[in-house]
């Protein structure tokens, strides 16, 4: 008796679910740094939290780079079956992460040299400036990085949400 072949479930390289992750801690480790530092009196300690924050976003960046790249020469897995609103939801809260995960540590990027304070990436690589030092600007790309940063944690929460809805309800 022949054994019909099960279909093969096509799933994401194990680059990408390992790129994934990685942004994935690195993203949940600048938020709690972002939200710890902002809190702390001026110290050395203070200096050294903004700096990790920094070195955080910047990785943050470059890995999201290399995962845009990755992806388009690796196609991700098709979407299970689901209602076209849903897979429209999906594909948009997809571009809506990479979108934020760019912007971002950009946004930070910006605000940090527009205060005055170069981007010095590990202490050992000083970034260029993206602007020059202007304490109205700074104000600005401050509120515009916080603001981003809390979309970023709204639709990160939507995303783990909509994932654990299909984990354990949908079972897909």
């Amino acid at each position: 008796m022949e054994s019909t072949p099960k279909a093969v479930k096509a799933h994401y390289t194990r680059t990408a679910v390992a790129l994934h992750w990685l942004v994935a801690l690195l993203i949940l480790a600048a938020v709690i740094l972002g939200w710890t530092m902002t809190g702390m009196d001026i110290s050395p300690a203070r200096l050294k939290a903004f700096n990790y924050h920094k070195w955080i976003g910047v990785t943050i960046l470059a890995l999201v780079v290399l995962r845009l790249l990755w992806r388009l020469r690796h196609r991700p897995p098709p979407l299970e079956p689901m209602p076209r609103w849903q897979q429209l939801a999906a594909h948009a809260g997809h571009v809506l992460l990479y979108l934020l995960m760019l912007a971002v540590p950009l946004a930070g990027w910006v605000y940090s040299n527009a205060a005055g304070y170069r981007v010095v990436y590990l202490g050992k690589l000083s970034l260029p400036n993206l602007v020059d030092r202007d304490k109205a600007l700074a104000d600005q790309w401050h509120e515009v990085h916080e603001l981003l940063a809390t979309v970023l944690v709204v639709v990160v929460a939507l995303h783990v949400l909509a994932a654990l809805q299909h984990h354990f309800i949908h079972k897909d």
